[in-house]
């Protein structure tokens, strides 16, 4: 018996299990591939170089005596290993990367090749300020569009993600508090359960207390507990909005509103800012700090460990706290306020050792001319129209974790409806590996028990999100069914089978060693 798959190819059922394994463990068009340090090429060299024109002598004892311990590989060589490590990885140029809380968007291409001009590319940090002024025109655009958007006076360029953000915002209340003499007696930030893991961690590091605020059953801040907490104790506190449900704070206004009447600050993380730009701005709801992911919500290459930028926007209040350098337009035209001058009186410092994230800069303005105001917003509509279509799609046959009302960015479902089965949330994220989708988010939030968090974002095509909503029905169809042995043993088809993810981060192999009897050591 055969079926019809989705091209109307004609498919078997349980077709793998009857496949004999490949003799060189190559796939098709995936190709095996070793790691670089197992090739043969240790004893060549891929590129001629000149003879060197001095001995080294002048470098003493730090000449090299030993082989350089690299393998030498051609030019084709290199191209195909990399070419074929590309193979075994998901990106959003191959399909839909639907991670909640990461905004994993499509990068136009224009951004990348405004990056890449010399202009912004070649400049060095400690070239005289003459020499750059039209990167620190861009960077002062860059400024008051951001700005703009989010309805603040001020904002810090040089934080570079979103936890560094957090750093420079809380870093700024604390010097606040210090100027007014009750750093002492502040020494509590509040954080709601539906708040970043990072908030409580960066207002530890800074020195602060952490206390915890409910969430009502809805998925929002209990704003009564927020209130009983609040007192002349409390410097600050940390609220996500939308927060980590994919929900919109409903009594934003009057969460600020208590905040401010007790001495403290509002610090926002904006991580999410992709749902709301162009719609809302931070400062009207009476933001007082909040970073921008530019890596989320301006598309900018985002994932792998960067590199991202999160600047951080500033109310009067905190404005001139501001963390050293920022750019500033005279005569001379323009420069950067970097020291303590008078302009710099009050700043807290400096984040890092120069001006930030350049080629984040540029790719963020670039997003920002080419879409504009219109577009901006269209961003934030698309995003949540795009969420509410899988929630909507997929809510008969998996469970919402808040069902009532729609959500923002993001569509959150719990485990409830694999209950009754022997699968778990990790053995159905396995499964859509095999179907050739990146799993979404995982068991995060933490206030959602086997959380599943998706985030489509509004560059996916409703024909992408049906190809993924088909997958998904399919995948809980066969769940409820109980074909166990398609969740428990997958990923069937990627290069690599199930590990052991606990040891993976408790003892992870950081480090390539030659197999015991080779010589390439030696070479």
């Amino acid at each position: 018996m055969s079926t019809m798959n989705t091209v109307g190819r004609p498919t078997t059922p349980n077709a793998v299990t009857s496949k004999p394994a490949t003799l060189t463990g190559g796939r098709g068009l995936l190709q095996n591939e070793h790691l670089i340090f197992e090739s043969d090429g240790w004893g060549k060299t891929g590129v001629d170089l000149p003879e060197p024109k001095t001995d080294g002598s002048d470098l003493g004892d730090l000449v090299r005596r030993d082989p350089i311990g690299l393998p030498g590989l051609s030019e084709p060589e290199t191209m195909r290993h990399y070419v074929r490590l590309s193979q075994k990885n998901h990106a959003i140029d191959l399909a839909i990367y639907p991670l909640g809380s990461c905004t994993m968007k499509h990068n136009p291409r224009l951004n990348e090749k405004m990056a890449r001009l010399p202009g912004f590319s070649d400049i060095h940090p400690l070239q005289p300020q003459s020499t750059v002024q039209g990167a620190l025109e861009l960077m002062d655009q860059l400024a008051h569009w951001l700005k703009t958007l989010t309805g603040m006076p001020a904002v810090a360029l040089s934080p570079k993600a979103g936890a560094h953000g957090e750093l420079c915002g809380l870093m700024a209340i604390r010097a606040a508090h210090e100027a007014s003499g009750e750093h002492e007696m502040r020494r509590k930030v509040l954080v709601p359960t539906s708040a970043h893991g990072s908030n409580p961690a960066t207002a530890a590091f800074v020195g602060y207390t952490v206390v915890e605020v409910a969430q009502t059953d809805d998925g929002r801040v209990d704003v009564a507990d927020l209130a009983s907490k609040l007192g002349d104790d409390a410097a600050a506190i940390m609220v996500t909005n939308p927060n980590t449900c994919g929900l919109f704070e409903r009594d934003i206004l009057e969460i600020s509103r208590l905040t401010h009447e007790a001495g403290a600050y509002f610090y926002c993380d904006g991580a999410n800012f992709n749902a709301i730009v162009g719609r809302v701005r931070p400062g009207d709801l009476g933001v007082d700090a909040m970073h921008i992911n530019l890596h989320k919500t301006f598309s900018t290459p985002h994932g792998g460990g960067g590199p991202g930028a999160g600047p951080v926007v500033l109310s009067e209040a905190l404005a001139p706290f501001a963390p050293a350098p920022w750019v500033v337009q005279g005569e001379d035209g323009y420069r950067l306020i970097e020291f303590a001058e008078d302009e710099a009186e009050q700043a807290f410092g400096r984040l890092c050792a120069f001006q930030g994230q350049m080629g984040m800069y540029v790719r963020a303005l670039s997003y920002m001319m080419s879409h504009g105001s219109d577009g901006l917003r269209q961003v934030a509509e698309d995003a949540v129209l795009n969420a509410n279509y899988i929630k909507a799609r997929l809510q008969d046959l998996m469970s919402p974790a808040f069902p009532d009302g729609p959500c923002m960015h993001e569509a959150l479902f719990d485990d409830e409806w694999l209950k009754g089965t022997d699968i778990t949330t990790l053995d159905f994220a396995k499964a859509m590996i095999d179907e050739g989708f990146h799993p979404m988010t995982m068991y995060f939030p933490l206030v959602v028990h086997g959380a599943m968090l998706i985030e489509p974002t509004e560059t996916e095509s409703k024909q992408e999100l049906d190809r993924f909503i088909h997958a998904m029905r399919a995948l809980a169809q066969a769940a409820k069914a109980g074909d166990s042995e398609r969740f428990k043993g997958a990923p069937f088809h990627a290069p690599l089978k199930r590990l052991d993810e606990t040891r993976a981060a408790r003892a992870p192999v950081l480090r390539w060693t030659a197999p015991e009897g080779s010589n390439i050591a030696a070479e």
